[in-house]
């Protein structure tokens, strides 16, 4: 803990005799700590310099993390009523596909989850921007734990087609899915590429409105860059919804 009170006050990385000084210890026990406090992910460890890592982040309490919640679905709030468009935010933990939050309104419903979300992810544009992130192994496990299946006439027909698609997409794009998952509904989904878990930011309009699809998703990418320095994407929770305007 002494050690960790040490790299929290220098926030532009310490070397180990410096944290070692600080905190009262012998440098060779203090670098026995710090391989450990870098293993477990309570601090980074790169160029020589050891620094605060995401799990010593989360040490700051519920308090904290219930403000970047509510900061996270102010904004999606904000991006629904910019964009006209239901708004989702995703994450791809312990393999699974996990809508954790979603922002809908009159004038933009969200799409009904018929068929679970998590099984499901290679026919609607979220699970299929959170596939193209994982590596080759990953994928593959995730498709042997839920196999393709075609929900709609639109639906990718096959494992290998879906894993040419995803070889095909373009890094940090857009990802497009017409009326894969649900008939009527068209989607996008941008990759978010802060943090070490695969994320993503979609919309989902109805297919009358599918001439904007591609049109909003290059906004919502360009929203997602302007604003990654200045908001958290770290939110892990029970999924939840953004009050209705």
């Amino acid at each position: 803990m002494r050690l960790l009170e040490a790299a929290a006050e220098q926030p532009g990385g310490a070397t180990a005799k410096r944290l070692a000084r600080a905190a009262g210890l012998p440098l060779a026990t203090a670098y026995h700590l710090l391989r450990t406090l870098v293993h477990d992910g309570y601090l980074t460890h790169e160029g020589g310099l050891y620094a605060m890592g995401e799990s010593a982040r989360r040490l700051s309490g519920p308090a904290d993390a219930q403000a970047a919640r509510a900061e996270l679905v102010d904004w999606l709030g904000r991006l629904r009523d910019d964009l006209g468009a239901a708004v989702y935010y995703a994450l791809y933990e312990d393999g699974e596909v996990n809508v954790v939050l979603t922002a809908e309104g009159a004038g933009a419903p969200a799409v009904q989850e018929w068929a679970e979300f998590r099984r499901t992810a290679h026919a609607h544009a979220i699970g299929q921007c959170l596939l193209a992130q994982l590596d080759d192994a990953e994928r593959r496990d995730h498709l042997a734990r839920h196999p393709v299946e075609r929900l709609t006439p639109f639906t990718v027909p096959d494992e290998r087609a879906l894993l040419r698609k995803l070889a095909r997409m373009d890094r940090g794009g857009p990802v497009h899915e017409w009326q894969q998952y649900t008939p009527g509904t068209v989607c996008a989904a941008v990759p978010i590429t802060a943090g070490a878990v695969p994320s993503a930011l979609a919309i989902s309009l109805p297919a009358g409105r599918a001439d904007q699809l591609r049109p909003l998703a290059g906004a919502l990418r360009q929203r997602i860059e302007t604003t990654l320095t200045s908001l958290s994407f770290s939110v892990r929770a029970a999924p939840c919804r953004a009050p209705e305007r």
